[in-house]
Parts: C-alpha cells; structure tokens; sequence
C-alpha cells in the first residue's frame, strides 16, 4: 500500500488483501502488505462443560446477533448487547457460549470473532482502550508498524477495518469483556451496522447506546445441575455424589444463592476431596461467618471478585454498602435507607441507584425497594463489622429500627376500627395498609432479629403493633412466632402489663388457627394479670376473648358469663367500644343455647353502639350475627337486609375475608327467601374469595352451599361439581364432619341425573366417615342412613 500526498490531496493505494480505507491520514506512508493475511479470528475461550439455565438469555442474545434480513448489507436494529450483573453471575460464560453458538450457525461470522477481556476492575491488569484496540488490529493482521499511537487514529482504523470485512461478506463478532466504564468499552465498538458485538460488565453501560440485559442467579433447579454437571466433568461421569444426595446438593445450591462462581468453587472443592460426601461440604458452608472463606480455591474465591467492585465505590457508596446488611429483611425501601444512612430520601435514591447500575445491589419488583444477594450481604457485613467505629454502625441500626417501630405505631392508628386520631404520617387506611403490605416481611424479621441485637423493645413494639395488620391478613404464623417472642421478653424484663397484653393477643391468635384450649390458657393468665394490677380496661378485654374462646370448645354457658361481666365493665368504665365488642360477641353464645332473641336484641345493641362510634368494622360483624340470629327466627327478608348491610361495609373497607364470610351467609338467607339464582352468585363469589385468601375451611364451606343452591334450580351438573369439591377441600384440611355432609349433598345430586351406582357410593363414604368418628346422634345418623336406602331403591328401579 502507498498513501501518496500531492497538492493537498490524500491518496491511497493498496496492492493485496483487504483494501482498508483511510487508515492513516495526512502522513506520506508506503506499506507492503502480503498477499494473503491471515487474521487471529478464533481467539474465543472455551465454554464451559457445565452451563445451564440460561436457554432464555442465549435464545434473546441470539436474535440480536443474527444477520439483518433482506441480504448481506442490511442494517441491524440492534449493534450492540450488553449483558451487566453482579461478579460471579456467569456473564462473560453466558457471552462465550452465546458466541460459539453464532459462530455455528452458517453464514452468520465468516469472519470469525474477536474476543477481548478489558479486566476493567483490576487495577494491575486494567487495559485501555488504545491499548486493548492495538491488541485487537493485530488480531485483525494489521502488522505493528501500521498501527498508529493515538486512540482517535486506532479507535478510526479499526472501524474501518470492520466495515471492510462486513462489506466483503466475512463478517465479525466482537466480544468485549469486563468492561467497566462506557469509556473504556465505547471505542471498542463497531460503527458499520453489520458487525456484532457483545459487551459484558458489572455495570450497566447505559451510555453505548446498546440493548441492555441484566442477568440474574440461578434457580435452585438449574443451581444443582451446575454442581453435577461441574463434578461430572471433573471427575468423570460415574461420580454421583450430588445426585446421590439430592438433599444436600440442594442446601449447598442455596447456600450459594445462585451464583455461579460459588457453585463451581463448591463443585471444585468435591473434586479434590474424592470422597468427601456432599453433605460434608453443605455442613462446612452452613456457618455464614466463614462461608466466604470456604468458597474459595487457589486460582478462584468469590471474596477476591466481590473486592474489585468494592474498590470502585466511591467513600459514600462504600459506606452504604457496608451498612445495608443491617436490615434483618429480604429486601429494603429507600425511605428506610435515608434513615438507616441518615440522610434524605433524594440522597439515598442516588446512592443506591449507583449500587445498583454496580450490581452490588438489585432492584425489587416494586420500585423503591432494594435487594442485596446473599453472598455480597456476608461480604459487605465483613466490611462493616471492620468500619463499625467511622461508619457509626450501631446508630444506624437504631435509626432504622426506630423507623420501622414509629412508622408501624403510625399505620396501626389507620388500622384501628374505633374513631381516633390518626397519624398525619399516613393520608388515609389504605396507604398505611400499602406500606404494611410492602413492608410485612422486612418487618417480621426485624422483629425476630432485634432481641438478639440488643434491642428487645423493638420486638415488642412492632409485635403488639402489627397484632391487627396480622388479623387483617390473616399471617397467624408471623403473629404467633411474634407474640410468643415478646411474651418471653416481657417475662424476662418483668413487665406484667406488657405480659398480659402478649398473651392476651397470643390468646387471639391460637383461637384463629383452631388451638382453643391453648387459647383459654392464654386469656384465663391474662385475666389473672390485669385482675392483680387492678386493670379494669384489661380485665374486660381478657373475659371478652376468653369467652369467645370458651364457645370454640362448647362451654357456652361459662361463656355467656363471660362476655356478660365484659359488657359490666366496659359500662362500668363507659367503654363503649368495649361493651359494643362484648355484646356482639354474646348474642353469638346466645345464638348457640338457642336464646334467638336475647341473640338479636345483643347484636341489635353492639350494632348501634358501633354505629355511633363510627365503628364500621364492629358494624360490620354485628350485622353479620344479627343476620344469622334472625334467620333462625325466620325472619328471612330481615337477614338478608343484615347480610347486605355487613357486606357493603365489608366492601368499603376492603376487608376481603369479611366479605367472604358475609356473602356466604347471605346466600344461604337468599337461599331461604327463593331468591337462588341471587343465593348462586353470593356463594360463587365468597368461594373466590377464600380461594384468594388460601382459606380453604371457608371455601369448602362456600362451594358445598353453592351446590345446595344449584340444585335448587336443576343445575344438577355443576352442583356435582361443587359437592365433589367441596368434599376435596374439606378431606384436604382433615373437617371429616363437613366432608360427610358435603358427600351426602353430592349423593343426593348424583341420585336427581340418575347416576345411582356413583350416589349410593357417595353416601356409603358419608356413612364410614360418621362411623370413624363415632356419630350416633339421631340428626346425623338418621339423614345418613335414609339417603343410603333411597338411593338403593332408586338404583333397583332402574
């Protein structure tokens, strides 16, 4: 080649090769080029034996990567991918393999591929972009003496020379990879809207002007596959130690959270122990202060790749990082960081934004809220456990821990159903609701965690606090394991009030899930406290409750009493609410001595009581019971009136369980006044609901009455159907005496389409259930007994 300059004009001449234009400007330059070149296009690594899970990213990659439509010099909407996340997460593998995969394919990369590792977090090993372009040009056989000193002249031959290959239909792959900046990856990228490239890093690049990809862990699935298939290739195929031991391999599977790094640094540990179990290996990684240490190999260790994004970070940033893992929960919002830092929530936002474009962190599904992986949270606690004095670690936890006791107290007033002040942090009950929502898991947690951290009021604080969230949602686990845990906080620190109120909600709760002698047990001790503090306010509140729980077990005569001396002292005390409560819950017991109207004068009393208290809730409830009670004294257009009147407080409040329990009341009273095409739709929408809420009791309930409706208007079918799912529900959740009725009521739809063989087997299963239980009253035995011969005169008839 010769570049002849004359009369201020620049001419090129090539004689061999690819003809590469406007290699060099404005210098009298003559190059002899041999006739044949011969490009370094394969330096590609190797893929890994052991790749899995990644089938979406590679099918997604691979779109992007493959040639324009409409011949060879078509224009790409896509030039350059990106593919960012965290160290370890198996980018640059999922770049390789993706790579050999389009260089497989015909036609796609005649030219080959360039493969560069920019190692743009090692501070030793760091290229810059003119340095990693030389490397690349000569890969591209353009001899050293060619190549020019500036990153602008490299940054323009190179570009050039892709574009010749591209023009001459050999097409190349760029594989850029471990870039760290925008800058260092930018002048690395083709220009001609052919060429391809990948481009990986822990950041995202939002600057190239690139399709972005963010990879994530492994699941538990694809996790343990990596560890067989890793020991597999190292050891041969006969080495079954993971998939002999399924249970381990899935422990070690988490304990490594995914990451690919980790799992084949645990897969590379068995292999050089040949017989060292995998349970051995998932018992040395349990303990989370050496789990780092230990996934960990001579040429590998997740520590050492964590650092070199740690060194990045900027003072504030690092800091950050350092403090996160004091929060004892899944996932963190920004509000709480700006506490936790002690800044203000725009701050806050900015810090860890830049966490996470560093995949240090990542964003959760809802905005605003922020998750840390397992392993970086042990690494970034390492660190702030060693900054612990600078970074002012125990106020943070404080700060944030004050946080979530304020912010809780301040949602539980939009929570209560009596009128109140409500805290202005709030606008209104459903965006306390919202933030309890969100915050439900992170919250349990801190709650669980403060008493070993040196903060048991916390435990305390957010237990009684969030006693109604938990009731609301129904989360009976979170409320007992809470309950149980600021019950013995209080015992220690001898707080008998404190105590009283504990188990007076542990009494709440235990009745929820069914445990009723557990709940006596509870209330009755709770009586014994506030009896001996001389609390009359708590004393009213613990015979309430424990009357409630006395009917669970039959003792409805001790509860009558009960909720009597209730009503007494709430009066006594011009307790409205309190008397409203007792009251309510009295008419129930009445209601099951059969006193119908001592019942529906109480819940007529609670009802008007909560009404002029605004209580909606307590409304609610009471014209619920009022319904039943009048229901039993036939007065059905009443009930419905009372079913109706609950519900749309129900709906008003969004209290979805509410709804549920009234719509089935009131399509049984629907039931009772004809009106059954009504009565189907109530109990078709309360069985939704309980399906929604997981409360399968009352969705066996809902869809057993349905059935009874259905048959009312000879939807024979579809009231088989319900029956049949009905009886599954309840033999799921062990109700024996509802899956016999739910059976009879199935036999006895059976018999109405003539399908006698299958209703006589209905009804024989309904009769060995009331004989496993040892049933012989009349009223269950009889109907029995009377559908069974029925249906068998029935089936000699036919």
């Amino acid at each position: 080649m010769s570049d002849a300059h004359t009369g201020g004009a620049t001419s090129n001449t090539i004689a061999g090769g690819i003809f590469f234009h406007a290699v060099v400007q404005g210098r009298d330059i003559t190059v002899q080029l041999p006739p044949i070149i011969t490009p370094a296009l394969s330096g590609l690594p190797a893929p890994a034996s052991a790749f899995t899970g990644r089938d979406k990213h590679v099918e997604q990659l691979l779109a992007e990567l493959a040639p324009a439509t409409g011949g060879p010099g078509g224009q790409r909407t896509v030039l350059v991918s990106v593919v960012a996340g965290l160290a370890g997460i198996g980018k640059t593998e999922l770049a390789v393999q993706t790579a050999t995969q389009a260089l497989e394919q015909p036609g796609w990369f005649p030219g080959g591929v360039l493969f560069t590792d920019l190692a743009g977090y090692d501070p030793e090993r760091r290229l810059l972009p003119e340095r990693a372009l030389e490397g690349l040009l000569r890969a591209l056989a353009i001899p050293g003496e060619h190549i020019p000193n500036g990153l602008e002249d490299r940054q323009r031959l190179y570009r050039s020379v892709l574009a010749t290959y591209a023009r001459e239909n050999r097409r190349i792959l760029v594989v850029v990879d471990n870039a760290s900046t925008t800058g260092q990856a930018g002048p690395l990228l083709p220009t001609d809207g052919i060429t391809a490239a990948l481009v990986t890093s822990r950041h995202t690049l939002d600057g190239l002007d690139a399709r972005l990809h963010d990879l994530d862990t492994l699941d538990d699935a694809a996790s343990t596959a990596v560890l067989d298939q890793a020991l597999r290739h190292a050891r041969g195929t006969d080495d079954t130690r993971f998939t002999d031991d399924a249970e381990a391999a899935a422990r070690i599977a988490r304990l490594c959270a995914g990451l690919p790094l980790a799992l084949r640094i645990a897969a590379a540990i068995l292999a050089a122990a040949p017989t060292r179990p995998a349970a051995s290996l998932a018992i040395a990684l349990q303990a989370e202060h050496t789990r780092l240490d230990k996934l960990a190999r001579p040429d590998r260790a997740v520590r050492a790749a964590f650092d070199l994004s740690y060194q990045h970070l900027t003072p504030g940033q690092a800091r950050l990082f350092r403090l996160l893992p004091l929060s004892p929960g899944p996932d963190l919002s920004t509000d709480a960081t700006a506490h936790l830092i002690g800044t203000d929530p725009d701050r806050a936002e900015g810090l860890l934004q830049h966490l996470a474009e560093a995949h240090l962190i990542g964003a959760a599904l809802d905005w605003g809220r922020w998750r840390m992986h397992d392993l970086v949270r042990l690494y970034a606690d390492e660190h702030g456990r060693t900054h612990a004095i600078p970074d002012e670690r125990d106020s943070a936890r404080t700060r944030l821990f004050t946080h979530y006791q304020d912010t809780t107290q301040a949602a539980k007033t939009h929570l209560d159903p009596f009128p109140g002040p409500r805290a202005p942090h709030f606008p209104d009950r459903a965006a306390a609701l919202k933030w309890l929502d969100a915050e439900h898991a992170t919250l349990t947690a801190t709650a669980t965690a403060a008493p070993t951290l040196g903060h048991p009021a916390t435990t305390t604080s957010l237990a009684l606090c969030l006693a109604q969230y938990f009731e609301y949602r129904r989360y009976f686990d979170d409320w007992i394991t809470l309950t149980t845990t600021a019950l013995v906080i209080c015992r220690e620190l001898g707080d008998r009030h404190g105590e009283g109120a504990a188990l007076n909600n542990l009494g709440l709760v235990l009745r929820q899930v069914g445990r009723f002698e557990e709940a006596i047990d509870a209330h009755t001790q709770d009586l014994v406290i506030f009896h001996e503090l001389g609390h009359r306010h708590g004393e009213g509140t613990a015979l309430n409750n424990l009357g409630s729980a006395l009917q669970q077990v039959g003792r409805f005569e001790d509860a009558i009493d009960a909720h009597t001396q209730a009503a007494d002292i709430c009066r006594e005390l011009s307790d409205r609410h309190g008397e409203g409560t007792a009251l309510n819950n009295l008419g129930v017991a009445l209601q099951q001595v059969g006193r119908f109207e001592d019942a529906i004068d109480a819940h007529t009393q609670a009802a008007d009581i909560c009404r002029e208290l605004s209580d909606r809730h307590g409304e609610s409830e009471a014209l619920d019971n009022l319904g039943l009670a009048l229901k039993r004294v036939r007065r059905f257009e009443e009930a419905v009136d009372a079913h109706n009147g609950s519900l749309v407080i129900c709906r008003e409040l969004s209290d979805r369980h509410g709804e549920g329990t009234t719509l089935g009341n009131l399509g049984l009273a629907l039931q009772l006044v004809r009106r059954f095409e009504d009565a189907i739709d109530a109990h078709t929408q309360a069985a939704d609901i309980c399906r929604e809420l997981s409360d399968r009791h009352g969705e066996g309930w809902a869809l057993d009455n349905l059935g009874l409706a259905l048959q009312r208007v000879r939807r024979f079918e579809e009231a088989i159907d319900a029956h049949g799912k009905a009886a599954a529900v309840f033999r799921e959740v062990g109700e024996r005496h509802r899956e016999r009725e739910a059976l009879n009521n199935l036999g006895l739809a059976l018999r109405r389409v003539r399908r006698f063989k299958e209703a006589v087997h209905a009804h024989t299963q309904a009769a060995d259930i009331r004989r496993e239980l040892g049933v012989h009253y009349h009223q269950a035995a009889a109907p029995t007994a009377w559908a069974i011969t029925h249906a068998k005169r029935w089936l000699k008839r036919s």
